[in-house]
């Protein structure tokens, strides 16, 4: 993408070259650490993670870098793989190349021992910390009743190869409001194999299971926020609990969902907490509105037809109907705000070209083999940053719940906006869509 920071390198005390992108341009300088297995250079490629580290951006200088071993930095053996000691000078490294400024840690999931870590040692450098979804120990222990039991003997015995397939019931308990979307599945193993081979894998996941940081975190005295959500299956909510009980100038902020991936699943409410801990205020919060018209679109019996034709001729079909409507919707002067897996979410500032995108998707998919429903309602939304929420969103997702097969459905509120013009609609009747208060009136698109 032409808006992906540019690469640069930094030279630890031992020589070796660690990869950073710098994104941003505030009054806080932020280092991501951790949050994979993923190189910087996979980032733009994953629209959620791309939309959270923009949002990230948008109130601090953020740095994200791959630590030695991993992607772009320098290639290690796995039978000589970094310590927690080596990658803590990787983020020194970076640190020192951008800022001599106290920089804001911002220490995800494995990557809260690298942070918690370096705020321990090096307290002069860091002003304050963040941790989201981490842990100060992994593995079962005595003392630590909530580590995975026996994780250090599992990590041993199993097979590296097996660590660069994709695995569903390992997706489902790191990101279950992502696992079944090809799309993403599709970026994440592409990413993991970039991240590191097989055999580095596995030597990196061996350091972590064996790392133990507890013994710091009384020393860290710099202000820490701690972020967990609470319904974790690979990472119990005591983990986040545990490390913001032991710092003493802590804050813990739990949030409902089950994405162990951070920036999977709603993230609004953490972004906004983030934000205001390290500036004071929560700009992002106060969310502008405009009025738009809103294009929902969902293939229709995807799980029955991935079954009958395969996984690879399915992602096959489904990579040229993204590309379609992506095609579709920059055509009639719209703008792409998500995939929703197995359909797209979409805003326009007219309803007509809303509805003559409608169209074009549903009459473009037909050519591809394949069915979709869409649906359209025109109000105020909330920008959040490049998503969008409010009122406006939940309606159009259920008048599109309410189209069949091949149809285009909008709200009266459309077609009320519409009146006098070429569009042929058939009166749908009232009905009552889910979560929202009231009766509505809905109609099919004639064409």
């Amino acid at each position: 993408m032409s808006d992906t920071p540019k690469t640069s390198f930094a030279r630890t005390s031992a020589g070796a070259s660690v990869a950073y992108q710098t994104q941003g341009g505030g009054t806080v300088d932020l280092l991501l650490i951790g949050g994979g297995p993923f190189s910087i250079d996979s980032v733009e490629d994953e629209p959620a993670l791309a939309r959270f580290q923009r949002r990230l951006a948008s109130f601090s200088r953020c740095v994200r870098y791959d630590p030695r071993g991993s992607g772009l930095s320098d290639p290690v053996s796995p039978n000589d793989p970094p310590t927690l000691e080596d990658w803590m000078d990787d983020a020194l490294a970076v640190m020192d190349e951008v800022s001599q400024a106290p920089w804001a840690l911002f220490g995800a999931q494995l990557g809260a021992l690298d942070a918690l870590m370096v705020a321990a040692s090096h307290p002069e450098r860091v002003g304050s910390l963040v941790i989201v979804n981490g842990t100060a120990r992994l593995s079962w222990a005595e003392d630590y009743a909530i580590g995975q039991p026996q994780l250090v003997d599992n990590i041993q015995s199993v097979d590296p190869a097996a660590l660069s397939a994709s695995h569903d019931e390992w997706l489902l308990s790191v990101a279950p409001s992502a696992a079944g979307n090809p799309a993403f599945v599709d970026w994440f193993t592409r990413a993991r194999n970039r991240y590191a081979s097989p055999a580095m894998h596995k030597a990196i996941l061996k350091v972590f299971s064996r790392a133990d940081v507890r013994d710091l975190l009384g020393v860290i005295k710099v202000p820490t926020l701690v972020i967990q959500r609470c319904d974790l299956k690979w990472l119990p909510s005591g983990h986040g609990r545990y490390i913001a009980d032991r710092v003493v100038n802590s804050k813990y902020f739990e949030l409902p969902g089950a994405d162990y991936l951070y920036w999977m699943g709603d993230t609004t409410s953490m972004l906004d907490e983030i934000e205001e801990f390290l500036t004071g205020t929560r700009s992002a919060s106060e969310s502008d509105r405009v009025l738009a018209t809103v294009l929902f679109t969902d293939i229709v019996r995807s799980t029955a037809q991935a079954s009958a034709m395969g996984d690879r001729a399915w992602r096959d079909r489904t990579d040229a109907h993204d590309a379609m409507v992506r095609r579709q919707i920059e055509r009639f002067r719209g703008r792409e705000v998500r995939s929703t897996g197995d359909g797209f979410l979409a805003t326009f500032d007219g309803p007509a070209r809303a509805i003559e995108c409608g169209c074009a998707v549903r009459d473009g998919a037909r050519q591809l083999g394949m069915e979709i429903r869409v649906g359209l309602h025109t109000g105020e939304v909330e920008l959040r940053g490049d998503d969008i929420g409010g009122i406006t969103v939940n309606v159009a997702a259920r008048v599109m719940a309410h189209a069949g097969s091949g149809n285009v459905v909008v709200s009266r509120t459309v077609t009320d906006l519409v009146a006098g013009s070429h569009f042929d609609f058939e009166d749908r009747g009232e009905h009552e869509l889910k979560g929202v208060p009231g009766s509505w009136r809905l109609f099919a698109v004639r064409r």
